[in-house]
């Protein structure tokens, strides 16, 4: 499980450290690819299959599950951390999310997610109060 929020730096060839208490967990590998919300999403590799093994059950011949599929798997890309737990960002999913130095990472349960800081800012603020107010109807129990 992947919790926390993370502030590592992007150096100039698009690395950053994965955050140490993740680092053996992802060592034999990871998935990152785009997410919804302009963020990146780092994921184990068997829960990526698993996402993928969801995501391939809709139809194709529905558009946004096509739309989905294609975004998804056209963006990822098996990496591996240096010895050093550094995590290079594939330029097309830095462009994507809009990275450059300042970066947050943060756990989301079964993934990490990668954020421009300055936006991640914007994004957290905008939901705080949405969250504070939250109650069981989010998950249509209410």
């Amino acid at each position: 499980m992947f919790l926390g929020t993370f502030t590592p730096k992007l150096d100039d060839k698009g690395r950053f450290f994965l955050p140490a208490k993740f680092r053996e967990q992802l060592s034999q590998g990871l998935v990152i690819t785009r997410q919804q919300d302009r963020c990146l999403a780092i994921w184990p590799p068997e829960v990526f299959a698993s996402e993928v093994a969801t995501a391939a059950t809709g139809p194709s011949t529905v558009q946004r599950v096509r739309d989905y599929q294609r975004m998804v798997s056209a963006g990822a890309s098996d990496e591996l951390p240096d010895s050093q737990g550094r995590l290079t960002v594939p330029l097309p999913l830095r462009t994507y999310a809009g990275l450059a130095k300042d970066i947050v990472v943060i756990g989301a349960y079964n993934r990490l997610e990668v954020w421009d800081a300055a936006r991640w800012a914007e994004y957290s603020a905008a939901q705080e109060e949405a969250f504070a107010a939250m109650n069981e109807e989010a998950w249509g129990a209410g």
